[in-house]
């Protein structure tokens, strides 16, 4: 009996934090319990609220989304009007959960709509009293991983059989980009990487964060890459090898990120099927890539051209300097007008197959001093390695991480992988 009213007792516990009082044994006897934790999320406490969770659905809008949920369309207006720069409600997209919580009383009017823009970042429309939005994030956990493989087939397969996010793949051929062509690795090549996965409530994968630090074996050289704040006036952070050179150059290897195939290089004397195979001299570089590709401009420089004529079907020209200019040609649409200002890296247009092309790619054209020349063969001119005031600071800063990247154990492909590689690449 005793045992039971131990139980009896620890249960009532469990239930609440208020005092209550329980009679044992004819006895009054005071019990201090504990009260449930509110549940809450995107900063709300869920308690108060009748929660609504759903995805955005063809044909959804956020003002028929709010007129359901009884929002006055004042509201409506309001936020679509005011608050255009934190949420452009006319940029929803299918698929993007959100989440409305709805006032508890039984009008269950929505009171706040939270758009789910990528598994951290999230924006809020409170729409009790003032309508007003604004973005948040998730609170993510950093975990700090290493690994190191050996090229069988390509990087990005030896990134995935390792079990690591593709997206490393991209950060690895973005901060080599100007070293390293990631389109013609060799079988045999070595690579290291230290770098963070980012955690959700510890447990939700959200995907890759920096890269710390790197090491890549090709053709016998052997580059490392450390990230260094080398401008702390303007924030500018850049990659540098061992010997503190900087690995960013002025123009990019090739106006592709990473899927390409070199099908066809600068030639004066080349014959092509699409004129008899007469000789016409071929003064591009022909990049394939299956259609809906990014093409990048190549260097920081301003729009020239951005229109479709004749054989180049639709193209974009671009003045970097008084010496150096850019052509992409055949592409599907361009994402740049005239005038413009880009960036290295940005995208400017898409891989297509307009004008006169046999197909999908970007013949990318290179001009010097107003006379075309082959790229590939062009020695450009590389970005400023560290100043020597911080040099030393530098060296000092690799020294650990240099260590951590040598000490990082190499998998080697074996038959087995070999096997899962060749049924992937059917």
């Amino acid at each position: 009996m005793r045992k039971f009213i131990g139980a009896i007792l620890t249960l009532v516990v469990l239930v609440s934090c208020k005092e209550e009082k329980v009679v044992v044994n004819d006895e009054l006897v005071k019990v201090e319990t504990i009260e449930k934790p509110p549940i809450t999320h995107f900063g709300f406490n869920l308690d108060h609220f009748n929660v609504v969770h759903d995805t955005v659905r063809r044909g959804d809008s956020f003002g028929e989304l709010m007129l359901k949920n009884k929002v006055d369309y004042p509201k409506i207006a309001a936020i679509s009007e005011k608050f255009k720069d934190t949420f452009d409600v006319r940029k929803i997209m299918v698929g993007k959960p959100y989440t409305i919580l709805k006032s508890k009383d039984t009008s269950e009017i929505a009171e706040i709509f939270i758009y789910q823009n990528d598994k951290i970042n999230y924006t809020v429309v409170d729409l009790r009293d003032s309508v007003k939005a604004y973005k948040s994030k998730k609170k993510v956990k950093l975990v700090e991983r290493e690994i190191g493989g050996v090229i069988d087939h390509s990087l990005s397969m030896s990134i995935d059989t390792l079990g690591v996010d593709y997206n490393l793949t991209f950060a690895l051929s973005d901060i080599y980009a100007w070293t390293i062509d990631f389109g013609r690795l060799d079988k045999g090549d070595r690579f290291k990487v230290v770098f963070d996965e980012r955690y959700i409530n510890d447990t939700i994968y959200a995907g890759i964060g920096a890269v710390k630090a790197a090491y890549f074996e090709h053709k016998g050289k052997t580059i490392y890459a450390f990230p260094y704040m080398s401008d702390a006036t303007n924030n500018i952070l850049e990659y540098f090898d061992q010997d503190a050179n900087n690995l960013r150059s002025t123009f990019l290897r090739a106006p592709v990120k990473f899927q390409y195939r070199l099908s066809s290089r600068y030639n004066l004397k080349r014959r092509i099927a699409y004129y008899g195979y007469k000789v016409r001299p071929h003064k591009g570089t022909d990049f394939a890539a299956p259609i809906g590709t990014p093409i990048v401009a190549t260097a920081d420089g301003t729009v020239t051209e951005s229109t479709r004529r004749g054989g180049n079907g639709k193209y974009v020209k671009i003045r970097h300097n008084d010496t150096y200019s850019t052509q992409y040609l055949h592409m599907k649409a361009q994402n740049v007008k005239r005038g413009d200002f880009v960036r290295q890296g940005d995208v400017i247009g898409w891989i297509g197959m307009t004008g006169n092309t046999g197909g999908p790619h970007v013949c990318y054209r290179f001009w010097k001093y107003g006379r075309q020349v082959d790229p590939l063969r062009e020695e450009l001119p590389a970005a400023e390695p560290i100043a020597d005031s911080l040099r030393t600071d530098y060296l000092s800063h690799i020294q650990p991480l240099r260590d951590q990247l040598d000490c990082i154990e190499l998998i080697e492909p074996t038959p087995e992988l070999e096997e899962t590689l060749i049924t992937y690449n059917q």
